[in-house]
């Protein structure tokens, strides 16, 4: 069954934009009483019939509503450096998302070889994969920040960094991660995290992480911590 994004549906009835009604009649060629499926990216997971063909406002009538839609059982945000080819920061996004994440935010550090984001584009990825993964909640994309004030903010949960420095007590994610938590995890530019920022990391109370032997790639190692926190809390 199809499926759209519908973060604004509040009544019994939806009228899609004039972009989604397009695709919706002229490329998918659905028409009146078709079914199809809405999330709202808050949980709600609404199924809906067609009763306007209209290729520039498709009117749909909701007929059942479920809430917490596959809800997860933890809370994860990972704050990454951009990566200098922004493709490959994409594909973390789009693979996070199917896996599950509920925030990110890009964080620019001493090393960041990008310093500058365009939010809109990465949202976009976000919600495609959103909508092919069937997920009813849609992760929170911040604006990209310093490192220096990203630490200032406050985080209820376990904060973990991981960063490639041969020395000091690391871990691993299954030694650090208490099931059905909140976590924050840093990852690092291509060339890691300096000496100074995972000393100040450190003093905000973050652990020192470790994603094992291998020397992995930015968007890499993000997407192996996420996929290792869902799995520690299937």
């Amino acid at each position: 069954m199809h499926i759209f994004y519908t973060p604004d549906i509040t009544q019994n009835t939806y009228t899609l934009n004039e972009e989604e009604s397009k695709h919706c009649i002229r490329v998918l060629r659905l028409s009146i009483g078709t079914l199809v499926n809405l999330v709202d990216g808050k949980g709600g997971f609404y199924t809906a019939e067609i009763t306007s063909d209209n290729p520039k406002k498709v009117i749909l009538s909701i007929q059942k509503v479920e809430t917490e839609f596959n809800k997860r059982n933890h809370y994860l945000h990972i704050a990454v450096a951009p990566t200098k080819n922004i493709d490959r920061l994409e594909w973390f996004l789009e693979k996070a998302t199917e896996l599950g994440i509920d925030e990110i935010t890009p964080i620019i550090t001493d090393r960041s070889e990008r310093r500058i984001v365009k939010e809109d584009r990465l949202i976009k990825v976000i919600t495609s994969a959103v909508k092919q993964s069937i997920k009813a909640y849609h992760p929170k994309l911040n604006d990209a920040i310093s490192l220096d004030s990203f630490f200032k903010q406050s985080f209820d949960g376990d904060k973990l960094i991981a960063h490639c420095i041969d020395h000091g007590d690391k871990k691993y994610i299954s030694d650090l991660v208490k099931a059905k938590g909140k976590y924050l995890v840093l990852i690092g530019p291509e060339g890691d995290f300096t000496q100074n920022e995972v000393s100040e990391a450190l003093n905000k109370g973050f652990k020192a992480l470790t994603l094992g032997n291998n020397r992995l790639r930015t968007e890499t190692a993000a997407l192996s911590a996420c996929f290792e926190i869902n799995y520690l809390n299937r």
